[in-house]
């Protein structure tokens, strides 16, 4: 629960001016002020094989409790590097070969952006603005951080692929891709025009938004989403998801004239991507705290070393790379394209959803309450500001952001979920974005390296979804509503092709060619079909008030079923003893 020195729109504490300054200047010219009595240990020391350590606990920083200004600068950089995989992945896949095939200068250029845009706009959900004369509210107030939407890559992939198929993206004539700056662009202006959508379904009823999207919805529609995505983290993990997987024609990976080329799915690209993915579990089994929640990034370095070692890397991109960058250094043609907005309307309910799920587990970890007045204006807060980021993202020529969820395991981890930390990681984010060499040195990264890390990356979002079915009580109607929606949308994630033959057409009308390609661009889109239909079933199927969850339930007559629930329970009533 709020105390009563948070600081924010609700209730900030009154203090003069001087009352600030000797504050900071005590905070920054103090030892305990720079360092406190903080257990630093804890953070750092790991778990030696063969070694018997006693566990240790931190102390809890809550919401606005004074935290030392060093253990801030190293929590929230903690926070950036548990968020920087999730950050920089989308960027990459999107301006890559299965998306817009841009060159280096604005692949770089995404990365960096899509850096500075997610530190600038998590602050902007942190702080949580109060919308002056009214009961809204802009942002959660927690530490709460914005990212590139994993959900936007598998629309965005379907729909440059349409692009360039109909001419709307250039090709050369033996149909090899060229960079696609207008597609882009299009992706970017329906995302602005459809974050609308989010923006005014965040001034619904708390109520109402959990009633249409409870968890029956939102679990199968994160694991599909996770699903779809592990299938292009392993053609990365074996060489990249560009250069051909078929095995009668394999093509050298990256390409033909890189430094260390190998046909795809060779031995060593597997090691490179393995190599990742053992690290990742080391640091989880004998990592320290610091290490634990920023393990991606460590697998992801470590694959890095060896990489460069082993002369796979192409450095012509870093040397070449300008030193600072900024978001619109570059810009794109903002248009809207038609078939993209049915699926970017889907998309951001399921980012909606998202968010809902992502901002109660952060006021659940950080100990606030997840019921009563104040958390539903965070909800509300976070829904709204989430839009709004969504908006402002497309204007900074980045794709659509959502709550990112790795955060919360940072503050369970660490027990910090204070705002200084969270503001400390938007300046590291903001700093690793302005620096382009970073962004061109992840740009460089071989792909069976990035393969390894987003591999486990993908699989953790897939299991999220787990996580939230996990609450589903499993009655008949949630294991039908379930089975229904996961069915039709799971069999569209293995074959996304299996609705392309129902709808064609060839004439000139082109609002019926647009109309077509957004009905396909929806279908072949796994999770945006589970939500869609899981929506749809939870409205339309009623609650059967005798309905019994799925332990109780067996494959006899409805007469066994009921003895069967009845039988653990006391007896209301004792037969008469014989005697």
């Amino acid at each position: 629960m709020d105390g009563p020195d948070q600081i924010g729109p609700d209730h900030t504490p009154k203090r003069s001016f001087s009352d600030k300054v000797r504050y900071a200047v005590k905070t920054f010219t103090t030892r305990y002020g720079l360092l406190g009595d903080y257990d630093y240990g804890y953070l750092f020391i790991p778990r030696l094989p063969f070694t018997k350590r006693a566990r240790k606990t931190a102390p809890f920083f809550g919401l606005d409790d004074r935290v030392p200004v060093v253990l801030a600068l190293i929590l929230g950089l903690q926070h950036a590097l548990a968020m920087l995989a999730g950050v920089i992945s989308p960027p990459i896949l999107l301006g890559g070969s299965a998306g817009a095939n841009f060159g280096d200068e604005l692949y770089q250029y995404l990365v960096s952006t899509s850096l500075i845009v997610s530190g600038l706009l998590s602050a902007i959900q942190m702080f949580r603005f109060h919308v002056k004369g009214t009961k809204y509210y802009i942002g959660t107030g927690l530490l709460s951080v914005v990212g590139t939407s994993f959900s936007t890559i598998t629309v965005a992939q379907g729909a440059f692929t349409q692009m360039y198929k109909s001419g709307y993206c250039p090709t050369l004539e033996d149909g090899t891709k060229l960079p696609c700056p207008k597609g882009y662009g299009a992706l970017l202006g329906t995302s602005c025009l459809c974050s609308l959508l989010e923006i005014g379904m965040s001034f619904m009823s708390s109520r109402i938004l959990a009633k249409v999207f409870p968890p029956l919805v939102t679990g199968p529609t994160v694991l599909l989403i996770g699903a779809s995505l592990v299938k292009s983290a392993m053609q990365d993990w074996a060489g990249g998801s560009g250069c051909g997987s078929d095995p009668s024609a394999r093509a050298m990976c990256p390409s033909a004239d890189a430094p260390h080329a190998l046909p795809w799915g060779s031995p060593e690209f597997i090691g490179l991507g393995f190599l990742v993915f053992v690290t990742i579990i080391l640091c989880e089994r004998w990592g320290p705290p610091i290490l634990k929640s920023c393990s991606v990034i460590v697998g992801l370095l470590v694959g890095s070393i060896v990489a460069a070692a082993c002369n796979y890397f192409e450095s012509s991109g870093i040397a070449a790379a300008p030193v600072a960058s900024f978001a619109w250094v570059h810009t794109f043609p903002l248009s809207v394209y038609p078939p993209l907005i049915l699926p970017l309307l889907a998309l951001y309910i399921v980012i909606m959803m998202e968010s809902i799920g992502d901002i109660t587990a952060t006021c659940d970890v950080s100990r606030l309450q997840v019921e009563g007045a104040t958390f539903d204006s965070r909800i509300q807060g976070g829904v709204l500001g989430n839009g709004l980021t969504c908006l402002l993202a497309g204007l900074m020529t980045i794709s659509p952001m959502s709550v990112f969820a790795q955060n919360n395991g940072v503050i369970a981890l660490t027990k910090c979920a204070n705002r200084t930390a969270g503001y400390c990681c938007c300046l590291f984010l903001v700093i690793m974005g302005v620096f382009s060499k970073f962004a061109a040195a992840l740009v460089a990264i071989p792909s069976p390296v990035l393969g390894g890390m987003t591999a486990f990356l993908f699989s953790s979002v897939a299991v999220s979804g787990l996580r939230i079915i996990g609450v589903v009580e499993f009655t008949r109607r949630n294991r039908f509503i379930l089975t229904a929606s996961f069915s039709i949308g799971m069999g569209v994630t293995l074959v996304p092709e299996w609705f392309a033959y129902f709808f064609t057409y060839e004439g000139d009308n082109h609002a019926l060619e647009g109309l077509i390609n957004a009905v396909n661009l929806v279908m072949e889109n796994g999770f945006a079909i589970c939500a869609l239909l899981g929506i749809f079933l939870n409205l339309f199927i009623p609650d059967e008030p005798d309905d019994v969850p799925a332990e109780f339930e067996s494959s006899e007559s409805e007469d066994d079923r009921v003895q069967v629930q009845i039988a653990p329970q006391p007896s209301a009533k004792k037969e008469p003893s014989s005697s």
